[in-house]
């Protein structure tokens, strides 16, 4: 198909709620070196295009402005010295902005092929969720067969992605979500016991859980008044990895349980990151996670999808917070 001249996008007109975001014409973009240009048929939505959308998490340098982390589709151009990959190929890649959109280029090192088995709009909802899981807790978190993992927001993208990798990698998987329908979707998706937050003190269940030794990984997304009371989760030798903070990047904790059961406190972004580690990390994911979801072990949930023009609906939606898995559009 002739690539056209022009594209729909979704812009953020201004900070603001999910009515800023409206829909214009832009020119397609070209491939610079090293990177392919994606005709987009699905793309991920994901908490980090609300924040950046509200005003708190501006593009990286050189990224577009674009909202949309992860996309799938098929390749329509490549740049020069770009190998291994050809025009008409299908590809699911890691974006540092540019998603909402017809066409969106990307680093080629950071596209991945299509696992055995999904759609398009099943892939497009893996990118940005596996890089993340792979990297925190697998990579930061260092959590291995036999081990105990304690992820929160269970049934958010990220969080239903995370049980099903630690589940299918051997770990033993506990989640936190609210309320008692999420808290059994948790357990749905493989995690050993689903813990209600509003319904439940996620520490003593877990003390309990664990015969008051902890966890030996807490993936948190929450921040804030939660880190104490993961700590409190936490084994000897425990890791903590935080990749947000929803309820606030401050917190006041006591040092002496950290000393005491020599616990690691981590975290990490993704987005800004160069593309060196990126492609590193895409490598990673192909040669760990790939075949896991291409035996069906791991797979995308989608909860809802929306044509690209209802970009602000999927927006609502996912600060409604009632959604289990991935939000996708649908250009």
């Amino acid at each position: 198909m002739p690539i056209p001249q022009t594209m729909r996008v979704v812009e953020i007109q201004q900070p603001g709620g999910p009515e800023v975001l409206v829909m214009s014409q832009r020119p397609v973009p070209t491939p610079a070196a090293g990177e392919v240009l994606i005709h987009v048929q699905a793309a991920g939505v994901n908490r980090p295009d609300v924040i950046q959308r509200q005003g708190h998490y501006p593009p990286p340098p050189g990224a577009s402005d674009i909202p949309g982390l992860e996309v799938a589709g098929t390749i329509a151009a490549l740049g020069d010295g770009v190998n291994g990959w050809a025009v008409g190929d299908k590809v699911c890649a890691l974006l540092a902005g540019g998603g909402y959109a017809d066409y969106a280029t990307a680093p080629a090192v950071q596209c991945l092929p299509i696992p055995d088995g999904l759609n398009l709009e099943e892939a497009a909802a893996l990118p940005e969720t596996i890089f993340t899981v792979w990297s925190n807790v697998f990579e930061r978190g260092h959590l291995q067969p036999g081990e105990s993992l304690l992820v929160h927001g269970g049934t958010s993208g990220i969080g239903s992605i995370a049980i099903q990798l630690a589940k299918a990698l051997g770990s033993t998987v506990y989640a936190t979500a609210g309320g008692p329908e999420k808290a059994r979707a948790c357990e749905t998706l493989g995690a050993d016991r689903g813990i209600d937050y509003r319904g439940e003190d996620f520490v003593a269940v877990i003390k309990e859980l664990t015969g008051r030794r902890g966890v030996d990984v807490v993936l948190d997304m929450v921040g804030g008044d939660y880190l104490p009371r993961n700590i409190e989760c936490l084994a000897p030798d425990g890791r903590h990895v935080t990749i947000a903070f929803l309820r606030g990047p401050k917190a006041e904790i006591n040092l002496t349980p950290v000393m005491l059961k020599r616990l690691t406190l981590t975290g990490s972004t993704l987005r800004a990151r160069p593309v060196a580690q990126k492609a590193a990390l895409a490598a990673a994911v192909q040669r760990h996670v790939w075949p896991l979801v291409a035996a069906g072990r791991v797979r995308p949930v989608i909860h809802a999808r929306f044509p690209l023009e209802q970009a602000a609906s999927a927006h609502r939606l996912m600060e409604a917070s009632g959604h289990i898995g991935k939000i996708v559009l649908i250009p």
